[in-house]
C-alpha cells in the first residue's frame, strides 16, 4: 500500500521540526515554533490535493476530502496534534532508522551509554524483524503525535490516488497544544462539521479506546509563620511540616506507580516551599465518575481537618475539573467504535480495546458534540528519550484510516 520509504521520509520531516508546547504560556499556540510545522502541514495538504484547506489564527488546521460516492453517507473526521510534550526536549531531534530489528539492545547514544533495551521495554519484542525509528537518546522523538499526522496525510494521499476506493466526505484536523491539555479548547466543531471523528493518538498497534480518565487539578497552599528560630517556640508554624502531613494522609498506594488499568490515583507532581508557604500541585484521576468525585471530597475533607488544628486557616485547596470520561458520550453511538474494530479485523490486526490511562483531545471533543474514539498511531515510550515507533505500525494505521473510510461509505446516512 504505502512504501516504508515514503512513510519514513514524511515522518522524519515532521519530527525534525521542534514543536514543543509550553504550559506557562497563555497564547495559542503556546509557542511560536509550532507555526513552523503548522504552515508546512497546510501546504502539504494542498499539495496532495485536499480541498478547503484552512489554518486559523490559532494554528488549527482543517481540510476536506470530498465524497466519491453518489449516496448520502456520514461525514467522518481524523484528528491529530502537532505539538510535542514539554516533559522532555524536542529540539534538534535526530531520528535513527533501525532496519530489521534483531531483538536485542539498541544503542541510542554510544557516548552517553544510552540504551533502548527489551529487558526493560518488553514491547520491543513484538517488533523483531521490523523497521524502528528511534531517538539518538538526547531528545524525545515526537511520534506523539506526528505519527498520527503522517498516517492521516498518507491515507488521504492514498485515497486521492486510488479513486476506486469508495468513501464519503472526510474531514481532517490538526491541533496545537494537546500536550498541555488545550488541544480541543479552540477547535471549531461546527466548522469541522463531521458526524463523528477518530483521534490517531494511541500507542501500540491495535489500540482502540473510548474510555479515559475523569481528571482534575488540585493546588494546595499551606501558609506558615516565620519567626527567628531561636525564639520560635509556640510562635513558628512551618508550612513544610503541614504539607508533609497532608501528603502522608492521602492513600500512599493510590499513586501512579502503584496503580494500573481502571485504578485511579492522586499524583503529587510539584512541590515548592519554605517555612512561610508551601504549595503542592496534584492531579486527580479516576475512570469512575463516583470515585472521581469522592477523591476530590477526600482532599477537601483533609484540608478542613488540618485547618481545625489551628486557630486560623492555614490550608486552602483549589480543585479544577479538566476533562471527563468520554465513554458517556461514545456508548450511545457505539457503531463508530464497531466500524474501527471491524476495519482492524479486516486488516488482520487484533483490536486492543481498553481504557486510556490519561486524556485525549477526543474526550473534550466528545463533550463538545463530536464523538471521537482514539486509534493507535504506533509509538511507544512517549515523552522521553526512549520513544520509538515501528514503521510497519504506521503503515497499518494508515490502512486502518482508509478501511474505516471504505466501511463508512457502505452506510446510508439516516439523519
Amino acid at each position: 500500500m504505502i512504501s516504508k520509504e515514503h512513510i519514513i521520509k514524511r515522518f522524519t520531516s515532521y519530527v525534525t521540526i521542534d514543536t514543543q508546547s509550553d504550559p506557562n504560556s497563555d497564547t495559542t499556540p503556546s509557542t511560536k515554533k509550532q507555526w513552523d510545522l503548522a504552515n508546512k502541514l497546510a501546504e502539504e495538504l494542498k499539495a496532495i490535493g485536499m480541498q478547503d484547506v484552512t489554518i486559523d489564527d490559532n494554528a488549527y488546521i482543517m481540510a476536506t476530502l470530498p465524497s466519491n460516492v453518489s449516496h448520502n453517507v456520514p461525514t467522518i473526521g481524523f484528528i491529530s496534534h502537532f505539538d510535542t510534550s514539554p516533559d522532555f526536549t524536542g529540539a534538534n531531534v535526530k531520528p535513527q532508522i533501525i532496519k530489521n530489528y534483531h531483538g536485542g539492545d539498541i544503542v541510542l547514544n554510544k557516548e552517553e551509554n544510552i540504551i533502548l533495551s527489551p529487558d526493560y521495554f518488553e514491547d520491543l519484542k513484538q517488533y523483531i524483524g521490523q523497521t524502528l525509528i528511534t531517538t539518538d537518546g538526547t531528545t524525545l522523538l515526537g511520534a506523539d503525535d506526528k505519527a498520527g499526522i503522517c498516517e492521516i496525510i498518507s491515507a488521504m494521499e492514498y485515497l486521492i490516488n486510488h479513486p476506486e476506493i469508495k468513501h464519503g466526505k472526510i474531514r481532517v484536523g490538526f491541533t496545537p497544544d494537546e500536550e498541555i491539555g488545550r488541544g480541543a479548547h479552540k477547535f471549531d466543531v461546527e466548522k469541522f462539521a463531521a458526524d463523528w471523528a477518530y483521534t490517531m493518538d494511541g500507542s501500540q498497534i491495535g489500540e482502540l479506546e473510548y474510555e479515559n480518565f475523569n481528571a482534575a487539578s488540585a493546588v494546595v497552599t499551606i501558609k506558615g509563620k516565620i519567626v527567628h528560630p531561636g525564639y520560635a517556640k509556640g510562635k513558628m508554624i512551618n508550612s513544610m511540616y503541614i504539607a508533609t502531613e497532608f501528603i502522608n494522609s492521602l492513600p500512599r498506594i493510590e499513586t501512579p506507580e502503584h496503580t494500573e488499568e481502571y485504578q485511579g490515583f492522586f499524583h503529587l507532581h510539584t512541590i515548592n516551599g519554605d517555612v512561610e508557604q508551601t504549595k503542592l500541585q496534584y492531579i486527580i484521576r479516576d475512570h469512575d465518575k463516583g470515585h472521581f468525585e469522592a477523591r476530590k471530597e477526600v482532599m477537601q475533607k483533609l484540608t478542613n481537618e488540618l485547618n481545625s488544628q489551628y486557630e486560623r486557616e492555614v490550608i486552602t485547596t483549589e480543585i479544577k475539573d479538566q476533562y471527563f470520561n468520554m465513554r458517556e458520550k461514545i456508548e450511545p453511538v457505539m457503531h463508530i467504535v464497531d466500524i474501527a474494530e471491524e476495519a482492524m479485523k479486516q486488516l488482520n490486526i487484533e483490536p486492543l480495546i481498553k481504557a486510556i490511562r490519561g486524556g485525549t483531545d477526543g474526550s473534550q471533543l466528545s463533550y463538545m458534540g463530536l464523538p471521537c474514539p482514539n486509534i493507535f498511531a504506533g509509538g511507544h515510550n512517549f515523552h522521553g528519550r526512549y520513544e520509538y515507533v515501528p514503521v510497519e505500525s504506521m503503515i497499518k494505521a494508515t490502512e486502518v484510516i482508509c478501511k474505516i473510510a471504505e466501511l463508512t461509505a457502505l452506510k446510508e446516512k439516516t439523519t
